[in-house]
Protein backbone atom coordinates (compact mmCIF):
# COMPACT_ATOMS: atom_id res chain seq x y z
CA UNK A 1 0.00 0.00 0.00
CA UNK A 2 1.48 3.36 -0.98
CA UNK A 3 -0.53 5.80 1.11
CA UNK A 4 -2.48 5.10 4.28
CA UNK A 5 -5.96 5.83 5.45
CA UNK A 6 -7.69 6.93 8.61
CA UNK A 7 -7.86 4.20 11.23
CA UNK A 8 -10.51 4.45 13.91
CA UNK A 9 -10.34 2.51 17.15
CA UNK A 10 -11.01 3.08 20.82
CA UNK A 11 -7.38 4.09 21.51
CA UNK A 12 -6.60 6.00 18.29
CA UNK A 13 -9.69 7.93 17.25
CA UNK A 14 -9.21 9.58 13.86
CA UNK A 15 -5.42 9.00 13.91
CA UNK A 16 -3.89 8.86 10.46
CA UNK A 17 -1.46 6.07 9.54
CA UNK A 18 0.46 6.62 6.32
CA UNK A 19 2.67 4.10 4.49
CA UNK A 20 5.39 4.53 1.89
CA UNK A 21 5.63 0.91 0.82
CA UNK A 22 8.55 -1.33 -0.06
CA UNK A 23 9.61 -0.89 -3.68
CA UNK A 24 8.50 2.76 -3.78
CA UNK A 25 11.20 5.32 -4.65
CA UNK A 26 10.22 8.90 -3.71
CA UNK A 27 12.12 12.17 -4.18
CA UNK A 28 10.95 15.44 -2.69
CA UNK A 29 9.28 16.79 0.43
CA UNK A 30 6.61 14.85 2.30
CA UNK A 31 4.50 16.38 5.10
CA UNK A 32 2.12 14.23 7.12
CA UNK A 33 0.04 14.27 10.26
CA UNK A 34 -0.02 11.27 12.57
CA UNK A 35 2.08 8.14 12.19
CA UNK A 36 4.14 7.47 9.06
CA UNK A 37 5.83 4.17 8.12
CA UNK A 38 8.47 4.14 5.40
CA UNK A 39 9.56 0.81 3.90
CA UNK A 40 10.77 2.18 0.54
CA UNK A 41 13.37 4.75 -0.51
CA UNK A 42 13.11 8.46 0.21
CA UNK A 43 15.52 11.11 -1.04
CA UNK A 44 14.52 14.50 0.32
CA UNK A 45 12.65 15.64 3.38
CA UNK A 46 9.97 14.06 5.54
CA UNK A 47 8.00 15.97 8.20
CA UNK A 48 5.47 14.77 10.74
CA UNK A 49 4.53 15.95 14.21
CA UNK A 50 3.69 12.34 15.04
CA UNK A 51 5.73 9.15 14.83
CA UNK A 52 7.94 8.15 11.91
CA UNK A 53 8.68 4.43 11.66
CA UNK A 54 11.52 3.49 9.30
CA UNK A 55 11.28 -0.19 8.37
CA UNK A 56 14.31 -2.49 8.07
CA UNK A 57 14.30 -2.31 4.23
CA UNK A 58 13.90 1.47 4.07
CA UNK A 59 16.60 3.86 2.89
CA UNK A 60 16.26 7.57 3.67
CA UNK A 61 18.64 10.33 2.56
CA UNK A 62 17.95 13.93 3.51
CA UNK A 63 16.21 15.66 6.38
CA UNK A 64 13.80 14.18 8.93
CA UNK A 65 11.53 16.13 11.30
CA UNK A 66 9.25 14.13 13.60
CA UNK A 67 7.86 13.92 17.08
CA UNK A 68 9.26 10.40 17.53
CA UNK A 69 11.54 8.43 15.20
CA UNK A 70 11.77 4.64 15.43
CA UNK A 71 14.19 3.17 12.90
CA UNK A 72 15.47 -0.22 11.89
CA UNK A 73 16.42 0.96 8.38
CA UNK A 74 19.27 2.89 6.79
CA UNK A 75 19.38 6.66 7.06
CA UNK A 76 21.88 9.29 5.98
CA UNK A 77 20.13 12.32 7.38
CA UNK A 78 19.81 15.25 9.70
CA UNK A 79 17.19 14.21 12.23
CA UNK A 80 15.18 16.52 14.48
CA UNK A 81 12.76 14.78 16.85
CA UNK A 82 10.85 16.75 19.47
CA UNK A 83 10.25 13.70 21.70
CA UNK A 84 12.77 10.89 21.06
CA UNK A 85 14.79 8.80 18.61
CA UNK A 86 15.08 5.01 18.84
CA UNK A 87 17.58 3.15 16.66
CA UNK A 88 16.67 -0.52 16.53
CA UNK A 89 18.92 -3.53 15.98
CA UNK A 90 20.12 -3.53 12.37
CA UNK A 91 19.37 0.17 11.92
CA UNK A 92 22.04 2.54 10.58
CA UNK A 93 22.09 6.31 11.02
CA UNK A 94 24.83 8.48 9.56
CA UNK A 95 24.37 12.19 10.26
CA UNK A 96 23.09 14.49 12.97
CA UNK A 97 20.48 13.88 15.65
CA UNK A 98 18.75 16.68 17.57
CA UNK A 99 16.42 15.26 20.23
CA UNK A 100 15.94 15.31 23.99
CA UNK A 101 16.13 11.48 24.20
CA UNK A 102 18.20 9.04 22.12
CA UNK A 103 18.17 5.24 22.49
CA UNK A 104 20.49 2.99 20.47
CA UNK A 105 19.81 -0.75 20.70
CA UNK A 106 22.67 -3.22 20.65
CA UNK A 107 23.32 -4.05 17.01
CA UNK A 108 22.30 -0.60 15.72
CA UNK A 109 24.93 1.72 14.23
CA UNK A 110 25.17 5.48 14.69
CA UNK A 111 27.91 7.59 13.19
CA UNK A 112 27.61 11.34 13.59
CA UNK A 113 26.76 14.09 16.03
CA UNK A 114 24.02 14.10 18.63
CA UNK A 115 22.55 17.12 20.39
CA UNK A 116 20.36 16.28 23.35
CA UNK A 117 19.86 19.76 24.75
CA UNK A 118 22.88 21.78 25.80
CA UNK A 119 20.48 24.32 27.30
CA UNK A 120 19.64 21.83 30.06
CA UNK A 121 23.33 21.59 31.00
CA UNK A 122 23.61 25.36 31.22
CA UNK A 123 20.68 25.46 33.62
CA UNK A 124 22.40 22.94 35.90
CA UNK A 125 25.82 24.57 35.68
CA UNK A 126 24.73 28.15 36.34
CA UNK A 127 25.97 28.96 39.86
CA UNK A 128 23.79 30.87 42.28
CA UNK A 129 26.69 33.18 43.17
CA UNK A 130 29.48 34.42 40.96
CA UNK A 131 32.62 32.31 41.22
CA UNK A 132 35.50 33.75 43.23
CA UNK A 133 38.82 33.80 41.40
CA UNK A 134 41.90 33.26 43.54
CA UNK A 135 45.17 34.92 42.54
CA UNK A 136 47.92 32.39 43.24
CA UNK A 137 50.66 34.80 42.18
CA UNK A 138 50.34 36.59 45.55
CA UNK A 139 51.42 33.36 47.28
CA UNK A 140 54.48 32.64 45.13
CA UNK A 141 56.82 34.77 47.26
CA UNK A 142 55.84 32.87 50.41
CA UNK A 143 57.58 29.59 49.55
CA UNK A 144 58.65 27.69 52.64
CA UNK A 145 62.01 26.00 52.73
CA UNK A 146 62.01 22.49 54.13
CA UNK A 147 65.04 21.16 56.02
CA UNK A 148 67.17 18.58 54.30
CA UNK A 149 66.31 15.14 55.70
CA UNK A 150 69.01 13.14 54.01
CA UNK A 151 70.77 10.75 56.39
CA UNK A 152 74.43 11.39 57.28
CA UNK A 153 76.87 8.78 55.91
Amino acid sequence: MLWGSNVKSEDHKDETFTFLGRGVDFRGVIRFEGTVRVDGRLDGEIQTSGTLIVGEHAIIKGKISAGTLISGGKMKATVTATENVQLLKGGILIGEVHTPRLAVEEGAHFHGMSDMGVDKWQEVETPAEPEKVHDLSAHRTKVRAFPDHTPNP
